[in-house]
């Protein structure tokens, strides 16, 4: 399979009156193939989101794009103008947002909500068309057609995070990009959403990008994942590898702070200290404040790209003894 998406040096800086530009997202690069899924993994404040919307281009004052590409399909997304957009989103791409399931308007049917975006986009001729396919979508996440007449306050939480999935597949997109889509909702109901997402994914073969702080669920269900710390990716692997021999110690760190299912009960260690503060971030790596292999050259010299195939890092001191590249 040829690459769908391909991001190049994609920087986002948030300028303020009183703080000045914050770059959220520093010189980040990833690539995605047709039918592939990559989780974005990292904690909160750390550039997963400003990269969703960036890949959307859904970024407004004070957020602004300073530098880089990104391309689906080789043309990009960043030099398209509005009227260029309003047919790339939900046609090439669409997204699932953070609750999702509040996304959806409370005093309008799920038949009119979905008829609306069949409208705007002119992909049926007339209402009894635009039924057929709202049906089917529906049925597709495993909800009755019949539901169409409800409101969403008439739905479960699952429920409406389903009807919000069936909605950015309408179109069939060849990208979708779920950020945090399961968050409000309890373990097993994000298993199974999860889980009919990527089944869905194999049956009509579009691309996934998952963005969570939860890398135990990305393991499961992602091929590849990037782990981002303070604007930059600092690796990218395979779930089997960043599972069972992590290179850098944030990924490392990361994915101790889930306890296993099996096994004896054990103390779980968190990673020391606060996120940074991109608003004044230090010369070297960026978590060296927080690293328990820091060493001198960490605080003097910012960490270059260790490569292995489609794996990179970016660390002084990696984890070799834990099977790092």
């Amino acid at each position: 399979m040829g690459k769908l998406l391909e991001v190049e040096n994609l920087s986002v800086e948030y300028v303020t009156s009183n703080i000045g530009s914050i770059k959220a997202v520093d010189n980040v690069s990833f690539n995605i193939n047709e039918g592939d899924s990559l989780g974005l993994a990292g904690e909160s404040g750390c550039g997963k989101s400003t990269i969703a919307y960036s890949l959307m281009k859904l970024h407004r004052p004070p957020a602004m794009i300073t530098g880089g590409s990104i391309k689906l399909n080789n043309i990009d997304i960043l030099k398209m103008t509005n009227k260029e957009l309003q047919k790339f989103r939900w046609n090439e791409a669409s997204m699932v947002f953070q609750s999702a399931m509040n996304c959806l308007n409370p005093v309008v049917t799920i038949e009119k909500q979905f008829l609306e975006i069949f409208k705007y986009h002119g992909i049926t001729k007339n209402k009894k068309e635009g039924l057929k396919l709202s049906e089917e979508l529906l049925s597709i996440v495993d909800i009755h057609p019949e539901r169409l007449k409800d409101y969403p306050h008439q739905f479960s939480g699952g429920m409406r995070q389903r009807v919000v999935i069936a909605m950015a597949l309408a179109l069939k997109p060849k990208l979708l990009i779920l950020d945090e889509p399961t968050t409000a909702l309890d373990t097993v109901v994000q298993h199974d959403i999860l889980q009919k997402i990527y089944d869905l994914k194999k049956e009509f073969n579009f691309a996934v990008i998952f963005i969570t702080h939860d890398i135990s669920l990305m393991m499961e269900f992602c091929d590849m994942v990037a782990v981002m710390y303070g604007g930059k990716i600092v690796e990218q692997a395979s779930s089997k590898k960043i599972l069972h021999s992590p290179s850098h110690p944030y990924t490392f760190g990361l994915k101790n702070s889930f306890p296993s299912l099996k096994g004896k009960l054990e103390y779980m260690e968190g990673i020391k200290g606060n996120p940074l503060n991109l608003s004044n971030i230090p010369q070297g790596c960026r978590f060296q404040d927080r690293c328990f292999k820091a060493s001198e050259k960490c605080f003097e010299i910012d960490p270059e790209i260790t490569s292995s195939g489609n794996d990179f890092f970016y660390c002084h001191n990696p984890l070799v003894n834990n099977g790092g590249v």
